[in-house]
């Protein structure tokens, strides 16, 4: 008699029936390094003989963990502001990683928050998106309050691509200098110069206009150890191996793609990470082109979420690399639709084992 035991198939979970509600308190819990990045240091990080940028980078932003003690804030403004508690003159105590693509700059930048003296609920990480997302969710007064007493904020990713944002990010960073909040950030690169591979210092410190003083930049050199331009992304499976798939794997999620890319519409982007709490996997049938912008940057902030947490992504339809147009991927978001493909495309590779294990049972 046979041991085996065939799988079990269950009715997939659905994202479309989802609608989260996040607390605020949620909201900033979260701010911290993704999933991906839980295990990261500085010690973790392996810097390039022939780049002796790479390892000052390690020494200096070291350094500036161990200046950054577990007090609170209040009191504090000397950092940045006008209560200083001594006499002398304070360095610059938020730091801009300047360096191309594959460096390891959002390493470094976990490494910093981990190494930071302080509890999680005093010192908060998440990319550019993820904080206008909180403004939106909160209101521009209510983050200030919450984020004052943090020790430490790191934002990966500083987008310049939309002047709104830019403006209302750098307001964001004003009021938190004045309360002592220490900075840390690195940054994409603006429109027009994705072919340079680096966003470079200057452009980032004239952005942010009057917060300049604040940051000093550590350049960052070396070769991208990721590879450059859009992966090929793998061939979709067929509908039928994608169903069967969704329903032979715990905990993942089945949907039809133009159905998710109208409930995205209907969720605040600051709750996309709960929306995919606790999926194993998302299967998704029916991929076509992206039909607009605001469309392609809802999906561009899921794209994120899921490669954040290691949500392999099963799809039939277009391969990912087709969602978006020609003029989409030619304008001045391209570079988070580049990121949305690439990262898509990652996280299809990883679902492959999902059909191999299907087709056994």
């Amino acid at each position: 008699m046979s041991t085996s035991t065939p799988i079990a198939e269950a009715q997939p979970l659905s994202l479309c029936a989802r609608e989260p509600r996040v607390p605020p308190e949620r909201l900033v819990a979260e701010l911290v390094p993704p999933p991906r990045f839980d295990s990261v240091r500085f010690s973790t990080y392996v810097p390039d003989p022939r780049q002796p940028s790479q390892a000052e980078a390690v020494r200096e932003l070291s350094a500036f963990a161990a200046s950054l003690d577990a007090a609170p804030a209040a009191g504090r403004r000397g950092w940045f502001g006008r209560r200083a508690r001594t006499s002398a003159p304070a360095a610059p105590r938020g730091v801009y990683l300047d360096g191309g693509y594959g460096v390891g700059k959002t390493h470094l930048l976990a490494s910093l928050w981990h190494a930071t003296d302080a509890p999680p609920e005093k010192k908060a990480f998440g990319t550019f998106v993820e904080l206008t997302n909180l403004v939106g969710a909160l209101g521009f007064q209510q983050t200030v309050a919450t984020l004052s007493g943090h020790r430490l904020l790191c934002i990966d990713e500083f987008e310049l691509d939309d002047p709104g944002d830019t403006v209302l990010v750098s307001s964001l960073l004003a009021r938190l200098v004045e309360a002592g909040v220490a900075l840390a950030a690195t940054s994409n690169t603006l429109p027009g110069k994705l072919g340079e591979g680096r966003f470079a210092a200057q452009d980032f410190l004239r952005e942010i206009q009057g917060l300049s003083a604040h940051f000093r930049a550590l350049r960052i050199d070396g070769d991208d150890y990721r590879h450059r331009g859009l992966p090929e992304a793998p061939a979709p499976f067929t509908e039928e191996r994608v169903v069967r798939a969704a329903e032979t794997t715990p905990g993942a999620s089945l949907d039809a793609f133009p159905a998710l890319l109208g409930h995205l519409a209907r969720v605040h982007p600051s709750r996309y990470g709960a929306l995919t709490d606790g999926l194993s996997a998302v299967c998704l049938t029916g991929v076509a082109p992206v039909p607009d912008q605001s469309t392609a940057l809802r999906l561009v902030v899921l794209a994120d979420r899921l490669y954040d947490r290691e949500v392999p992504v099963l799809a039939s339809g277009l391969p990912f690399d087709r969602l978006f147009s020609e003029e989409m991927l030619n304008g001045g978001y391209r570079k988070k639709y580049f990121r949305a493909i690439s990262r898509l495309t990652a996280l299809a590779r990883d679902a492959k084992p999902l059909v191999e294990a299907s087709a056994e049972g």
